[in-house]
């Protein structure tokens, strides 16, 4: 269903926000220069597959670059390098704020027996330290509490057995897609609540994620949108399945006490000289079939990657496409028959096909699984009733930053000016 923003006229601090940030990155490109920055990257990728004095030396590599890209630029003036810092930090976060929008979403109404299911350990005990269960009684929801090794999905039939119209999730990801996944099988609304740890569901959806009670009053004055789901071979998911160096990594043992440093650890075991990286199979947009080297993401809906705003979240989570990505190990395992494949590429597709040898390690909205070969990924249009309390935004952060760091610029100038960042409004379907 259609959710537009058929008046949207930037704020006075959305202006001032779009003015900052033109003269900060103005500022930035004024100040950088590509064949350092591009040397510190490859520095910083060959210390990041080795180990021991590999890894010092790649990484010490890249600091040195970065150290004499400010050298040739400033030269001996104190303080300069950290102003190149700042200026970065504050033109994106200053962007970041131009762009912010709210979508008014379609009318509903309330559920008349709604249910909260939450972890009251997800999230480092987020949802006794807000306090939840007592939240949802005073708004006429029901509270259950999930015990530990307790079955999330048949706990979440038995309340739609037992009468429940409306379905809520405080918990992480891997949870909001199994309560999701049967609020869809019965086309009931379904309220995302962020008690999880990154909550990027609900980021994505518009839920403000500082913001975990009042997300509660998705099912007292909210708004709907139907959003879409994906799986692989019949498993739900509502952000994404990685395969290759995070798979291995959430694998490990290691991983929820030091993730950073598992992750770390993986590198050079999937990706780096001695590494056996992917032994994956699958067929790229133009049908020809590829062999990847170091991971494969699937996801509900395209990410915007390597992007300096809005990198990492989904512009849109309606458009009824998976998002996949590859990047191939630089070693050149990744080849086809037309040689040697890019390091990185990444489009949208209705269905994706993976095949291997063996069963394959997975990371399904940051879960470890291992899935049967051939991994079968479908894409489930508007197949969720997302319901979003009224006073949080109903987008994605990145929802109205343009693609291309021209059209971002002229955008940028625009909202200045107290225009619309486009000539149409904006329009998320």
């Amino acid at each position: 269903m259609p959710q537009t923003a058929t008046s949207y006229a930037p704020s006075a601090r959305q202006r001032i926000a779009a003015i900052i940030a033109q003269l900060l990155w103005a500022a930035v490109l004024a100040l950088a220069t590509l064949a350092c920055l591009a040397f510190a990257l490859i520095a910083g990728w060959f210390g990041l597959v080795r180990r021991g004095a590999g890894r010092v030396l790649g990484w010490a590599a890249a600091v040195a670059a970065l150290a004499a890209m400010v050298a040739i630029l400033l030269g001996d003036r104190d303080g300069d390098a950290v102003a190149i810092v700042i200026c970065a930090a504050l033109g994106g976060a200053a962007t970041a704020v131009a762009f912010r929008i709210r979508v008014r979403l379609a009318d509903a109404d309330p559920p008349k027996r709604p249910v909260l299911i939450y972890n009251p350990k997800s999230g480092g005990g987020k949802a006794e330290r807000f306090s939840l269960a007592r939240a949802a009684r005073e708004r006429g929801i029901e509270p259950i509490e999930l015990a530990p090794g307790e079955d999330l999905g048949g706990l979440a039939r038995e309340a739609v057995a037992g009468g429940c119209d409306g379905l809520a999730m405080a918990g992480g990801d891997g949870s909001q897609a199994i309560v999701a996944a049967v609020a869809s099988e019965h086309d009931l609304p379904y309220a995302c609540i962020p008690a999880g740890t990154r909550n990027h569901f609900a980021l994505d959806l518009g839920v403000d994620r500082n913001d975990v009670v009042g997300a509660l009053d998705a099912f007292v004055d909210g708004r709907e949108h139907r959003v879409d789901l994906a799986d692989v071979n019949g498993r739900v998911f509502v952000n994404n399945v990685s395969l290759g160096v995070y798979a291995e990594a959430v694998q490990r043992s290691g991983y929820r006490d030091a993730k950073l440093r598992t992750l770390l650890d993986t590198f050079p075991d999937a990706v780096g000289p001695e590494g056996r990286g992917l032994d994956l199979r699958w067929r790229g947009p133009g049908g020809n079939e590829h062999a990847a080297g170091a991971a494969i993401l699937v996801s509900n809906n395209r990410y915007r990657l390597g992007r300096a705003i809005g990198s990492g979240t989904r512009p849109r989570i309606d458009d009824g496409m998976l998002g996949i990505a590859v990047v191939s190990a630089p070693s050149g395992r990744g080849q086809t028959a037309d040689g040697p494949q890019r390091p990185w590429r990444d489009w949208s597709a209705p269905e994706f096909e993976v095949d291997a040898d063996a069963p394959v390690p997975a990371g399904i909205d940051g879960e470890a699984a291992t899935l049967d070969p051939p991994l079968r990924f479908a894409i489930r249009p508007a197949a969720l009733r997302a319901r979003v309390a009224r006073a949080h935004p109903g987008a994605s952060p990145s929802a109205a930053i343009p693609e291309g760091a021209m059209r971002g610029a002229i955008a940028l100038a625009r909202i200045a000016a107290g225009r619309a960042p486009t000539q149409e409004p904006t329009d998320q379907r």
